[in-house]
């Protein structure tokens, strides 16, 4: 039997925070598999707030609100451009289960309207976190580019929270945007696939991306990509499939997750190491990372190819982060 507008609040309000966890876990485990596929992308996850469930129940005057409401956890998926929507929508499809697509970008007609590159995933979350009737919690994924994200976040505010409709040349401006929009993505991945035809400045690029996305995981604080490309330049070298690597180094961050918390708390870019004496440079740096992994998986490989291109110091103390001799 549905539920009334009350009986929805109230069982929502008792399941929100194993939902939210439940949405987090999810989060989690799809930004570690768009890793391992070397999908650049960030992946956010929360669960819909008390008060805006009730508010879109009553809103909507849902006959069935717990079961129509398939939003009360969201994730989002936000890549750089367009070439990455169909990779990540694939990482999604491979790792959940999916229970609806809704793909707005190739549908027939409206060619002259501009309008919203919808693109939801509906899925059944990770986790094994389910409802007393024993379903499996579900969330709506939003994948985007960066530039749909922030448009959609500044339209949504102008365009859907007052309450009232906004005027119509207000609507429309907000609109037109959108063809700023697709041409950004466009010229975007117009770049990305041009960089590609510079094998040399692909593979560092694509390294470094990877990289960054795991790193991030740990700290957010800015870094110097210049010194980024002269390192994985040289680190490429002990590399030899960049595909499977993604994968060894998603499972590397994993397995040595705490050991690595430790490594950028006591030498990163904020501790007293880096403070008082200027060094360890590279441990505010993503390709940290690759460093790391190389100096459990490949260590005489690391120190033969790191030898007469960078500095020994640079090495010696990553490895003193690491908590290994050379």
């Amino acid at each position: 039997m549905p539920l009334t507008a009350d009986q929805a609040f109230q069982r929502y309000r008792q399941e929100q925070p194993r939902i939210g966890k439940a949405a987090e876990v999810t989060a989690a485990h799809l930004f570690r598999r768009t890793a391992r596929k070397g999908v650049t992308c960030q992946v956010t996850s929360r669960a819909k707030e008390v008060s805006s469930f009730t508010a879109k129940v009553y809103r909507k005057g849902y006959t069935d609100p717990w079961k129509q409401i398939t939003d009360k956890a969201g994730v989002r998926v936000i890549v750089p451009h367009t070439g990455l929507l169909d990779p990540a929508l694939e990482v999604i499809k491979e790792c959940l289960d999916v229970v609806e697509v809704q793909d707005d970008r190739h549908t027939p007609g409206h060619e002259d309207r501009l309008r919203y590159p919808r693109l939801h995933i509906q899925a059944r979350m990770v986790g094994g976190e389910k409802d007393p009737d024993g379903t499996p919690y579900e969330c709506e994924i939003q994948l985007r580019t960066e530039a749909v994200d922030l448009w959609s976040r500044m339209s949504h505010k102008l365009l859907y929270k007052p309450g009232v409709a906004p005027p119509a040349n207000v609507s429309r401006s907000l609109y037109r945007l959108i063809a700023l929009v697709e041409l950004y993505d466009l010229e975007v991945e117009r770049g990305v696939e041009a960089m590609a035809q510079h094998p040399e400045l692909a593979r560092s690029n694509h390294l470094l991306d990877m990289t960054e996305q795991v790193y991030r995981t740990f700290t957010d604080h800015p870094y110097s990509r210049e010194l980024s490309h002269d390192v994985v330049d040289v680190l490429s070298e002990t590399i030899d499939d960049d595909t499977a690597y993604g994968e060894q180094l998603t499972e590397f961050a994993e397995r040595f997750h705490d050991r690595l918390q430790r490594a950028y708390a006591d030498y990163g870019p904020t501790s007293d190491h880096f403070l008082e004496h200027g060094r360890y440079l590279l441990a505010s740096q993503p390709e940290s990372l690759i460093i790391f992994e190389r100096l459990t998986n490949a260590r005489f490989l690391l120190e033969g190819t790191w030898d007469g291109q960078l500095p020994e110091t640079m090495l010696t103390d990553m490895a003193q982060a690491w908590g290994i001799a050379l």
